[in-house]
């Protein structure tokens, strides 16, 4: 049997167990860590860039390989690729969504030795992003990874139930015929 393990406590130690420097050594982690979480912030900037990337040149490959002949299996590819590309996209934005409310569960605490708590109350005033105040970018950004997962399906279902010449144009009459070395008109 496990033993529950117990949660760790955010200040270890005392004001007067640390001794002098206490506050400024405080506000100093405190900087550092809000500096941390701007950094998580952008990475996933970083991430959801390039995710956006990689998707749009899965549908320009689809697109300019369109009018290949017999390029079904490409499109298919093409379209697992871009699924797995969605679902990738989808949980790198939910493991930033909990690591920035972890991080700002720690700095709003942290904010509880300072003498103000502007994370917390920016929070408030933002009516935690469940109101008309503020939306959260982390409730809106799933829908992207998600409209690009249902084009890729689409094109998936297009490629496998399309005919496999698809993409393939059909000369004129009269042009067949002169290539089959036949023409309409022939001289006499």
């Amino acid at each position: 049997m496990t033993e529950p393990k117990e949660t760790p406590a955010l200040l270890t130690v005392s004001a007067e167990q640390y001794g002098e420097g206490y506050r400024e050594h405080l506000l100093e982690q405190y900087k550092l860590y809000v500096d941390s979480a701007s950094q998580i912030s952008d990475r996933r900037t970083s991430a959801n860039n390039y995710l956006l990337t990689v998707s749009t040149t899965l549908v320009t490959l689809f697109a300019l390989s369109a009018s290949l002949v017999n390029a079904h299996l490409l499109h298919v590819a093409l379209a697992v690729a871009g699924v797995l590309v969605c679902v990738t996209w989808f949980v790198l934005i939910r493991s930033y969504r909990d690591l920035n409310t972890a991080k700002f569960a720690v700095i709003h605490e942290l904010e509880q030795q300072l003498p103000v708590s502007l994370f917390a109350y920016e929070w408030h005033l933002a009516q935690r992003g469940r109101g008309k105040a503020y939306r959260p970018l982390t409730h809106i950004e799933p829908f992207i990874p998600a409209l690009f997962a249902i084009l890729f399906v689409i094109i998936g279902v297009y490629s496998l139930t399309a005919s496999p010449t698809h993409g393939t144009e059909t000369s004129p009459p009269s042009l067949q015929n002169h290539q089959q070395g036949q023409s309409e008109n022939p001289i006499p």
